[in-house]
């Protein structure tokens, strides 16, 4: 395996526990307080390694959700098509984070948009 398979096999790897912490912090919020915040901890380490395993790489993890959306961010919108141009949008959900390197973009992030309320 080579350095370029091994970076983009942590890639997919930090992406996947990214997308899973967020499943399971969603199932947290089902949960009763007690028990919730002890998974919570868990949640909060796991999320932890995840950021630190990437940083030998130089890579970052970034969530734009809440920003107001430009074309020319790293991101495909799933989404894009069901507004007009004039629209104001902002990025509503993000599905996969972006990933920065060093060198800049790694991976581009996948996000939902919404129209900004005024």
């Amino acid at each position: 395996m080579t350095s370029v398979d091994a970076e983009a096999s942590l890639i997919e790897l930090a992406v996947e526990g990214w997308r899973f912490a967020r499943v399971f912090a969603r199932a947290l919020g089902k949960l009763d307080a007690g028990e919730a915040n002890r998974y919570a901890n868990q949640l909060r380490y796991f999320c932890r390694k995840i950021e630190a395993s990437l940083v030998p790489y130089g890579f970052v993890l970034v969530n734009i959700e809440g920003h107001k959306f430009d074309t020319g961010m790293a991101v495909s919108a799933v989404n894009l098509g069901d507004f007009e141009s004039a629209d104001d949008l902002v990025v509503e959900q993000m599905i996969e984070p972006i990933i920065m390197g060093q060198n800049g973009l790694r991976k581009p992030g996948v996000v939902l948009l919404r129209k900004e309320h005024a």
